[in-house]
């Protein structure tokens, strides 16, 4: 349910008594959806589907102008989607001016974007009534009803414009308005908070004076958990005592009534009864009060205790379901939706409510498997459905207060995936496109979600509307190129890498990124060592201050043949030193060429060479401690391990004493036959490029790529 009786909320879609719109022009609206069938459908497989009204022709010249700051308003609304107050004050301000162009026309877009605001629903719709549109007033609650089917306020509401409008003379506008009353109860009949809509559907039936069809919707709401659940059974105790049985049962109820009270009263009587029975022509009743054509005020009583004690064990039942929610309940204080986060304490009382809901709901489906005879089954399986749907309903009123936090939508997919993929899908669609447009990790679930389905041509095009939505996400990009990847198209993921490459490079360190990423590939799925050569080439021509490029760079020749790639080695190595890096890096760089010609130098003189040389660089920029000569493994894996190299500015001692003749190198650091994309200064550790600073305020991920937790979402 969405703030039900919260008028007094203003900057939320709540109802404000004082406002008004004042309209003078008329418009004919296109025909709704729903009109063929007179209502809204109660099962909308895509509730909050975003609302589209457009304008008729000629709509601005009728009104002129639009207002003077109006233009202004909007672009600032537009301007930053997210903010809500802009939007509140185009709205307030078209109000202000009463402009019905301008207040049409703000109100269809604020509802796009917050189509959960059923105040704003009200509000249009009144807009479009006051000035004598009401096909259009009743398109509006058609389409907010699409939106926020759990608004039992604006069931009621839509119920009372079509009571108003309608000509009740004729018969189709009752039948009208009881379809329109039981897609009401279909859609929202099982929230906690419903009462009022059963209520107002009972009191109705019992001014179009069908008393048998008022006690139907109260034996109805009798089975509904509900927060007034025991003003329904008062008010249906005085509906069935202040009637005789006959006018408010049906002629089946009621013949059974009849039967159960002969019953009794046979077993009172005797045999006696029971043979005057048998010599009774077929089809005749037996007088119940002995003689008269009409019941006595004796069987009418006994029949109307008969009655309500049938009633008494199904509102005994109901109160015991009623009594297992009233904690979980009472610890929702916000159920309607407002762009104000909520504290910790009601996301967990939602995410407590939703587990307990769901563990009823898999025991009834257990008793359904586990019962024996065909009437236990069918009783077993009409709770299942029933607490299967309690479940589904309540997920929908939790997505009201809690449509910000993903954490919900993911847990709804999670539950719905193995009963039905398209209301999975639905979910996603919902969450993605209309509540959580910003939100980059639910976006990707949705694309693994597709992709692990066998939907590769929906997971793509997923992730080419996040990346057109948010553009520069490097782990969208990777996102893609991977896609492409598992299904093959080895080209396409090339194509995708290089195109980013091309495209960063007014940005050196995430071209680098990029470069890294493309040339592993290369060199790992291409087989095309040269061409993963030339990437990191030309990105350190780029980039010459970059130390992981100049790393993923030599440990591709070291990765070679080093028969071969001796002299490759030695070029990257030299260049290295040359490049603009820090003197720790240098001689990293330095002592990982010592020990390759150690291992794989043809003569000794190469290696004394390279040994000299990295003597001298240690002299140069001082040694931190002895071990740095003579191979302290620690330090140079922490050297090799660093993130960027190039920021490290730990201060180096004084140079080493004389080296003797035969050197002694460390160990080899990792080669690049192994992952580098993680904590490792190979092809990644560019955590910050995983999620831009300019999206910072879309809800904080700290590089999830790393954590896969868009694969794998917490449970």
């Amino acid at each position: 349910m969405a703030a039900e009786g919260a008028e007094g909320l203003s900057n939320n879609g709540e109802l404000d008594t004082s406002a008004s719109f004042e309209v003078n022009e008329n418009v004919d609206p296109p025909k709704p959806e729903a009109e063929a069938s007179g209502g809204v459908e109660a099962q909308s497989t895509d509730p909050g589907a975003s609302y589209t009204m457009p304008l008729a022709e000629g709509d601005d010249e009728e009104d002129g102008e639009l207002p003077v700051d109006f233009e202004r308003l909007w672009k600032l609304a537009h301007d930053s989607p997210q903010d809500f107050s802009l939007w509140t004050d185009l709205l307030q301000y078209c109000e202000q001016e009463s402009h019905m162009t301008a207040s049409r026309r703000a109100l269809t877009a604020f509802l796009v974007r917050y189509p959960l605001c059923y105040g704003y629903w009200k509000k249009f719709a009144d807009l479009e009534r006051r000035a004598g549109h009401n096909k259009r007033a009743e398109e509006v609650c058609v389409q907010g009803l699409k939106a926020i089917p759990l608004s039992v306020d604006l069931w009621i509401h839509y119920i009372n414009l079509l009571l108003g409008t309608l000509n009740m003379n004729l018969p189709e506008s009752s039948k009208r308005i009881r379809s329109v009353f039981e897609e009401a109860l279909a859609a929202a009949g099982m929230d906690f908070h419903s009462d009022r809509l059963w209520d107002l559907y009972a009191e109705w039936e019992k001014e179009q004076g069908d008393l048998r069809a008022m006690t139907g919707v109260y034996d109805r709401a009798l089975k509904m958990p509900t927060q007034l659940y025991s003003g329904h059974y008062e008010k249906l105790k005085t509906h069935l005592t202040s009637h005789p049985p006959q006018d408010v049962l049906t002629p089946e109820e009621y013949g059974k009534l009849r039967a159960e009270y002969r019953q009794s009263l046979k077993k009172k009587e005797g045999s006696d009864a029971a043979a005057e029975e048998e010599e009774r022509p077929p089809g005749e009743e037996e007088p119940l009060d002995g003689g008269n054509s009409k019941d006595s005020e004796e069987a009418i009583q006994k029949m109307q205790e008969l009655l309500l004690a049938g009633r008494e064990k199904i509102y005994q039942q109901n109160e015991a379901e009623v009594r297992k929610r009233w904690n979980y309940e009472d610890a929702i204080k916000r159920p309607y939706f407002h762009v104000k986060p909520l504290d910790r304490a009601q996301l967990n009382a939602w995410q407590t409510y939703l587990d307990w809901e769901m563990a009823e709901a898999e025991s009834a489906q257990s008793a359904t498997e586990g019962t024996a005879t065909d009437g236990e089954q069918g009783s077993a399986a009409t709770e299942s459905v029933a607490g299967h749907k309690r479940v589904l309903i309540l997920f929908e009123r939790c997505l009201i207060a809690c449509a910000l936090y993903e954490e919900f939508w993911t847990k709804y997919v999670r539950y719905l995936e193995p009963q039905s993929l398209e209301e999975a899908r639905s979910v996603f669609r919902r969450a993605c496109e209309i509540h959580l447009p910003h939100k980059p990790s639910v976006h990707l679930q949705w694309a693994t979600f597709e992709e692990r389905h066998g939907n590769i041509s929906e997971a793509r095009r997923v992730l080419q509307a996040l990346e057109q939505a948010l553009p520069g996400l490097a782990m969208v990009r990777l996102r893609r190129a991977g896609l492409e990847r598992r299904v093959g198209q080895l080209e396409a993921a090339e194509s995708l890498l290089r195109e980013a490459v091309d495209q960063s490079k007014d940005n050196p360190s995430l071209h680098a990124f990029y470069s890294i990423k493309l040339a592993r590939f290369l060199l790992k799925l291409g087989k095309n060592p040269t061409k993963a050569r030339t990437i990191l080439q030309e990105a350190i021509e780029l980039s010459p201050d970059n130390s992981k490029l100049h790393l993923n760079l030599l440990e591709l020749e070291v990765s070679g043949d080093p028969r071969a790639n001796g002299a490759a080695v030695q070029q990257c190595v030299t260049s290295a030193l040359s490049a603009p890096l820090s003197p720790k890096t240098k001689i990293l760089f330095s002592q990982r060429g010592l020990q390759f010609a150690e291992d794989f130098g043809t003569t000794v003189q190469s290696v004394m060479t390279m040994y000299d040389e990295h003597q001298k660089l240690l002299k140069e920029h001082g040694s931190k401690k002895r071990g740095a000569e003579n191979g302290d493994n620690e330090d140079s894996e922490k050297m090799w391990k660093g993130d960027d190299t190039s920021s490290m500015s730990t201060p180096l001692l004084s140079a080493p004493p004389v080296a003797p003749p035969v050197p002694m190198t460390t160990p080899p650091p990792p080669m690049m036959g192994g992952d580098m994309s993680g904590t490792h200064g190979g092809y990644g550790g560019y955590g910050n490029w995983y999620q831009q600073p300019q999206y910072g305020g879309y809800g904080g991920y700290q590089n999830p790529w790393n954590q896969y937790n868009q694969y794998y979402p917490p449970s």
